[in-house]
C-alpha cells in the first residue's frame, strides 16, 4: 500500500521521533511504500530512514523552493512547482493518508485532505496519528463541529484517530483488506 504521511520537517524530541521511527519500521516491514514530502530533515528524515531500513520504498514529492533539501536516495522523487501541486501529487500517489505531528504546513495538509474527502473528491482512509496526545485539541474541535452540525457526514467517516502506529497501520490494512 502507498501511504502518504504528512509530518514535520523539524527536529523534534524523543517523545515524537521514537514513535515515528517505530511506525516507519512497521510500514517498511509490511512492504508498504512511504509517499512523503521528500525532505531529508527532521521527522521526515526519521520516517524515511525507518521505512527504507526496514525494506519499504520511498516516493518523495518535493517542491521547487525546497528541492535542495530533497532526499537523494529515494526510489522516486518528483519536484512540484508549488505547494498546491505538491499536495495534489501526494494524494494522487497514495492509497491512504496518515497525518503525524507537525506545524502549520501539516495542519494545512490535514484540513485540505479532510475537506476534499468531505466533498467526495477522494475516498482514501485518513488517519490522525495522535502521538503523545498531540491532536487531542483538534479532535475536540472536530467533535464539536460534528455535534453542532458543521459536518455533513459522521466524523468517523472522515478520519480515524490512532493512538499509536500499530493502531494506525492495523486500521489501514483492515481497510485495504491486507491480512
Amino acid at each position: 500500500m502507498n501511504i502518504c504521511v504528512f509530518l514535520s520537517a523539524a527536529d523534534l524530541d524523543d517523545r515524537y521521533t521514537r514513535p515515528a521511527h517505530e511506525f516507519a519500521e512497521l510500514m517498511g516491514r509490511g512492504g508498504h511504500t512511504l509517499v512523503w514530502g521528500g525532505s531529508e530533515s527532521g521527522l521526515m528524515k526519521v520516517v524515511a530512514d525507518g521505512v527504507q531500513e526496514s525494506g519499504g520504498r520511498l516516493v518523495g514529492v518535493s517542491v521547487e523552493f525546497m528541492a535542495a533539501q530533497a532526499r537523494t536516495d529515494a526510489d522516486e522523487m518528483v519536484i512540484a512547482r508549488d505547494l498546491a501541486e505538491r499536495k495534489a501529487l501526494l494524494l494522487e500517489k497514495a492509497d491512504a493518508v496518515v497525518i503525524m505531528v507537525g506545524g502549520m504546513g501539516t495542519l494545512d495538509e490535514a484540513t485540505e485532505i479532510l475537506e476534499l474527502k468531505k466533498h467526495g473528491k477522494h475516498d482514501k482512509p485518513v488517519v490522525l496519528l495522535n502521538t503523545a496526545g498531540f491532536y487531542d485539541g483538534l479532535r475536540l474541535q472536530f467533535q464539536r463541529m460534528e455535534e453542532e452540525g458543521f459536518l455533513p457526514l459522521p466524523l468517523t467517516d472522515l478520519v480515524f484517530f490512532a493512538k499509536d502506529g500499530v493502531g494506525a497501520l492495523a486500521y489501514l490494512e483492515e481497510w485495504s483488506g491486507i491480512q
